[in-house]
């Protein structure tokens, strides 16, 4: 399908996806623990029949049954090579089963690993997985393609570029929210919508984890902000266990009540996931009867996203700061250490910035002796897990620029494109790829224009050429183009022309970076300040600056009173009114920290390197090697749990600090043990393991990180294990613990098999479980210990069991 015919017809009418695969599979006699799609190749029949129905019931698109079929998938069962045959093979069968009657989608979900930082694989592994992939599907002739259940924007941008660079069909992208509104790694709904269409999904939205109430508060979210049509795929609602079987606790029927609601909420294609079957889908067909998609119809706005948080820029906005001083010019320190492959300077910048007030990270490693692209690309790597701001990526140079878009996990703000050749030609087509804003700079190959006339010329020459590849002018900034008035006294109202006619006139966003203005002059912080007080007065989006400059930053907050941007003056009065009333300063290069204090800051920031350097500090000085361990590396890392628990943190940053942790303690192991102090958790001994049938383990493996980093001997026996062999391990290993894992409602059964055989060889031990489809209640009725709902809620509970 044509993408330009897919936006007309999905604005035109609801199109209905098709509901659960793998539970009818199974009614239709697929066994537990094979390879679904295997079987669904050699039990063709029962496929077709599955996906018959569903057209039948009136979907309009039907999934192939390849939700698995991934090369790293499919290796877990000794078929990865069989990627390309099976994928098309299935994509065949479907197309059978819709007779022309439904759109066929490719269906491309989780790799089941996660990428770099979070996990080992690289971006461009995950890519190409996901395009052995396609090359299967397109092969087998679908019409479209789908990527869903995603919990990492990270590979679902992986697998989003793998498909728009193999084809130019229509692409979906349903991304997975728990009950806080955030994915698994912390992307929240409206992030994770301009992220995904910026990048070119023809549509976003959701899919299981949640029942329809939850789901519409997503979708509406979203839709303020949706330029391309909503998706959503919401569970029959919540599971239960009756009789040893999974059932959910909505019917058809009642699943058929929210079709109007979703509609009215923005959605155009809707169906079901966990628990729908046939029947609810001609339910929701016979509630969409007659009703029409609301329209995609948003208003304009300029938005950059981390993987966790948007930025949005503009008029009535406060004036966004972007921190200008991870950059190796005139830091002596920060161009040894990029040298050296340390990243340590570069974390105290971007913390410090932040804590300072800045909106977004300016990033350059422009210098001499360095390969700038693979330390831009480490360096996005590091601040994505660590900054959670959106990043500038700032490079004179198209390679390192192309390099950077591809892995960063959101959409980026480029610095910068001009009218010379080289950028106009080379850079403005990667930029428009990979959805980032750029900073149109108004000069060309002739030089920088004096008069402010023919900048403004040069901007909209470049936004015409800018328009061919989708760029709207809320998706440009434009730089004043600051020069000094040591030499030429007329330079910064010229600037100031600029800015009030983009911002007045052009109808876009501004920047200005503040430090041109007063080379050459004494005292040049005060010239930088009221030039950006003028200029904030011309309407001023944005500003390029150091946000540890307190004169700087006040006069910016007042002026955003002033200007009525500070809705309520409540961002000043936040800012400078402590709960005495007295003003609050910006933080200061002093550093007054004790040594403990430091280690304690290390691990919350989750600086590894900061944490071996500091604790084998602490060991030179003798400091005692349980006071390391109980007053700094514990009570920091439970505090990063707690900050955890309050949504303030989310996996990215929960991983770090473990892991800054763990190598701390690596380092005063030794000297615990000599002590006879033992180790921390005692070494409790706990086996892990996803239940047979089951072969989803992210969790799984995150719990064990975390457990492990606590100090606990984990015995990790993977996914898909029987309950015999779960049995024998934790009496190999002694082990006091199993924890128990399941993210399919069909394999959680398999968790009271394991409690029941353990109690029968009188197994002395505790039990714990988790994963999506369980909770409190299922593990009081199957006998088991306790349930955590993620790995910090593991580790309290494993504490608690090790205890009895």
């Amino acid at each position: 399908m044509d993408r330009g015919l897919f936006c007309e017809n999905t604005s035109r009418k609801v199109f209905l996806l098709d509901g659960a695969t793998g539970t009818e599979l199974q009614k239709r006699g697929m066994p537990a623990g094979v390879c679904p799609e295997l079987w669904a190749i050699e039990n063709p029949k029962a496929l077709m029949g599955i996906q018959e129905a569903y057209a039948g019931a009136g979907s309009d698109i039907i999934y192939t049954c390849t939700f698995g079929a991934n090369r790293i998938k499919l290796d877990e069962f000794g078929l990865g090579d069989r990627t390309v045959e099976m994928n098309k093979r299935l994509a065949q069968i479907s197309r059978q089963a819709a007779g022309g009657k439904c759109l066929v989608a490719g269906d491309l979900a989780s790799t089941g690993r996660f990428l770099r930082p979070l996990g080992d694989m690289a971006f461009e592994e995950c890519v190409n997985v996901y395009k052995e992939q396609v090359k299967g599907l397109l092969e087998g002739g679908v019409d479209m393609f789908v990527i869903e259940t995603m919990l990492d924007i990270q590979e679902a941008r992986a697998a989003l570029i793998a498909v728009k660079e193999s084809c130019e069909l229509p692409v979906c992208v349903s991304m997975s929210f728990d009950e806080s509104k955030r994915t698994l790694t912390g992307t929240d709904p409206v992030t994770a919508l301009i992220t995904l269409q910026s990048l070119g999904a023809d549509a976003v939205g959701c899919n299981c984890s949640t029942g329809p109430r939850l789901m519409l508060e997503i979708i509406s979210m979203m839709k303020p902000y949706a330029r391309i049509p909503l998706m959503a795929k919401p569970n029959a609602g919540l599971p239960r266990l009756v009789d040893g079987s999974t059932v959910f606790d909505m019917g058809a029927e009642e699943f058929g009540t929210y079709a109007e609601d979703f509609i009215k909420a923005g959605v155009s294609l809707l169906g079901g996931c966990c628990g729908t079957s046939p029947e609810y889908i001609k339910e929701l067909h016979h509630k969409c009867s007659g009703l029409k998609p609301m329209p995609v119809d948003c208003k304009p706005y300029s938005a950059l996203t981390s993987s966790s948080k948007t930025a949005f820029l503009g008029a009535g906005l406060p004036v966004a700061v972007v921190g200008e001083r991870i950059n190796p010019t005139g830091k002596k320190k920060l161009k040894e250490e990029l040298r050296q492959g340390l990243t340590g300077e570069v974390r105290r910048l971007a913390a410090e910035q932040i804590e300072n007030g800045a909106h977004v990270l300016d990033v350059n490693v422009g210098m001499p002796g360095i390969d700038e692209k693979e330390t831009m690309v480490k360096l996005i790597e590091l601040l994505t897990g660590m900054a959670g701001l959106p990043l500038c990526l700032d490079s004179s140079s198209p390679e390192v620029l192309e390099a950077a878009l591809r892995v960063y996990p959101g959409r980026a703000l480029v610095n910068s494109i001009s009218l010379e050749k080289v950028k106009l030609e080379r850079l403005l087509p990667v930029a428009a790829k990979y959805g980032a804003m750029f900073i149109l700079l108004p000069l060309s190959d002739d030089g920088v224009p004096e008069c402010s006339e023919e900048r403004c010329g040069i901007v909209e020459e470049v936004f015409r050429e800018a328009v061919r590849y989708g760029y709207r002018k809320e998706d440009i900034v434009v730089d004043g183009l600051v020069m000094t008035v040591s030499s030429n006294q007329q330079a910064a109202m010229e600037t100031l022309k600029v800015i009030e006619w983009c911002s007045r006139d052009f109808g876009c966003a501004t920047i200005v970076g503040l430090s041109n203005v007063s080379f050459g002059l004494p005292e040049r912080g005060w010239v930088n300040t009221a030039f950006l007080a003028m200029a904030i007065d011309r309407g001023l989006t944005m500003t390029i600056a150091n946000p540890s400059s307190e004169v700087l930053m006040s006069i910016k907050m007042a002026c955003d009173v002033l200007t009525m941007r500070d809705a309520n003056s409540m961002g000043y009065i936040s800012h400078f009114t402590s709960r005495t009333g007295e003003a609050v300063p910006l933080k200061t290069e002093k550093d007054d920290r004790t040594l403990e204090r430091k280690i304690y800051d290390s691990v919350l920031k989750g600086n590894k390197e900061e944490a071996v350097e500091l604790v084998n500090t602490a060991i030179r000085q003798n400091m005692p090697a349980s006071g390391i361990v109980n007053d700094c590396l514990i009570p920091a890392i439970n505090e990063v749990g707690v900050l955890f628990e309050q949504k303030k943190y989310f996996l990215p940053q929960l991983i770090q600090s473990a892991e800054a942790m763990k190598a701390g303690f690596d380092c005063v192991e030794p000297l615990l043990i000599q002590g006879g102090e033992g180790e921390t958790a005692g070494g409790t001994a706990i086996v892990l393991a996803t239940v047979k049938g089951d072969i989803h383990d992210i969790g799984k493996n995150i719990v064990g990180l975390m457990l492990k980093n606590y100090g606990f001997k984990i015995y990790d026996m993977g996914k898909d294990v029987s309950a015999q062999r779960i049995i024998s391990e934790a009496k190999r290993t002694g082990a006091k613990i199993i924890g128990l894992s399941a993210l399919m409602t069909t394999t959680m059964v398999e968790m009271r098999e394991v409690i029941r055989l353990a109690k029968e060889e009188r197994l002395d031990c505790r039990f714990m479980i988790g994963g999506a489809v369980v909770d409190e209640d299922y593990a009081r009725e199957i006998g088991a210990d306790g349930y955590s709902k993620d790995a910090y809620d593991a580790v309290k509970l494993a504490k608690r069991l090790a205890q009895r």
